[in-house]
């Protein structure tokens, strides 16, 4: 897979961004002690069930993809004059 351009720090925003969607959503599993690949797997699981994020194929469903994938998405939403874009 292409490595993206500043792809950890879009990495921990769509943490941030997916934990805000999930919480308005109604999940409440999320807490303090929770590690960081439990938050990708829940929030890459929640786009996916919501039609947000296309689906991994089941044989490459792993950490790293699934990080990507949240990147790409984070990506996406920021606008054209974002920092993290340049």
């Amino acid at each position: 897979m292409k490595k993206l351009k500043n792809e950890q720090q879009l990495i921990k925003l769509a943490v941030t961004v997916g934990e805000n969607y999930a919480k308005n959503r109604g999940y409440t599993g999320f807490s303090d002690t929770m590690a960081a690949k439990e938050k990708v797997e829940v929030i890459y699981r929640l786009l996916v069930n919501d039609k947000l994020v296309a689906p991994l194929p089941a044989d490459s469903e792993d950490l790293l993809s699934m990080k990507l994938r949240l990147a790409v998405w984070v990506k996406n939403k920021l606008p054209k004059d974002h920092p993290l874009l340049n």
